[in-house]
């Protein structure tokens, strides 16, 4: 198959120009390595002219976006490529409102499609950061009276947040997810999902790390008034900035899919000319997901 490369609108919606021309690219995607009935098993069937599958043997016809996330989209593929497209190349990000109105479909349906889109954007874990570590947590949310630092009763949104940086001290990769809590029982997720056991880890003096030190190769240092830990909270100020002007504010329940989308984005700077691909076949090896698992914000 001959994957889009680039992020070229007008190249873009030269090569998708039908609900069709985006089907067949799905189906290219799902069947890539060959058709395989979800029903018998059965390895041999017959293309139809929506570029589905219906099985040889047991006649069960399968869509290339039945089950994907792509699944059910009733606004049109090429509507639902687009949104995909612009969240993936976008620097500035889009909020409901605006893909509301750009591509006309109600608020309510692009906050649920672009939460599926988010959802494609979770890392897979496999590819852990081994290199040197920064590790901090922040979190989310204005001032609130009486309410500083890690205060448990706050109503901010806690959340923890890890960059490897490049032997010149840049940002190469970052993860971010929330916490309920600063002890090591919530910080220790991270580390586990994200962090390499042979990564060089520096993180501040707090002592939620010090159980965690245990596992991990972590060296405490002062932040100095995060003087030691620039590239790191220069990050925080991005997430925290992104967050508060493009979209005011964010559920708990979905904190963390806005999470996957700006790492996503981040963790791909340097392999822009394939990001549409890549988020595509993700969505269409992810698992559909329905209404009532996405809460709106």
């Amino acid at each position: 198959m001959n994957i889009f490369m680039g992020q070229n609108l007008l190249e873009f919606s030269d090569r998708f120009k039908t609900d069709e021309d985006c089907k067949e690219y799905l189906a290219g995607i799902k069947w890539n390595d060959g058709f395989e009935c979800r029903k018998c098993g059965h390895k041999k069937s017959q293309v139809r002219k929506d570029f589905s599958r219906t099985c040889n043997i047991c006649s069960h016809q399968e869509s290339a976006t039945s089950n994907t996330l792509f699944h059910k989209v009733k606004f049109g593929v090429r509507k639902a490529f687009f949104i995909v497209f612009e969240m993936a190349t976008s620097t500035k990000s889009l909020s409901a409102s605006y893909v509301s109105v750009g591509f006309g479909v109600t608020e309510k349906t692009a906050r649920l499609f672009m939460h599926k889109v988010r959802e494609a954007m979770e890392s897979s874990g496999n590819h852990p950061m081994d290199g040197t570590v920064h590790v901090d947590e922040f979190v989310l949310g204005g001032r609130e009276k009486e309410q500083i630092g890690r205060s448990y009763k706050a109503r901010k949104k806690k959340a923890i947040t890890a960059v490897e940086l490049t032997d010149d001290g840049k940002v190469k990769r970052m993860y971010a997810m929330r916490i309920d809590d600063f002890l090591a029982r919530s910080l220790q997720y991270i580390f586990v999902d994200h962090i390499s056991r042979d990564a060089k880890i520096t993180t501040d003096k707090w002592r939620g790390y010090r159980p965690i030190a245990k596992a991990y190769d972590i060296t405490q240092v002062e932040s100095n008034g995060g003087l030691n830990f620039k590239a790191l909270h220069t990050m925080i100020h991005q997430i925290k900035s992104w967050i508060r002007t493009t979209y005011s504010w964010v559920s708990d329940f979905n904190i963390n899919r806005y999470f996957n989308e700006f790492c996503f984005r981040i963790n791909r700077t340097q392999s822009k000319a394939t990001i549409f691909n890549n988020l595509v076949t993700k969505m269409v090896n992810k698992d559909k997901v329905y209404h009532k698992q996405i809460v709106y914000n």
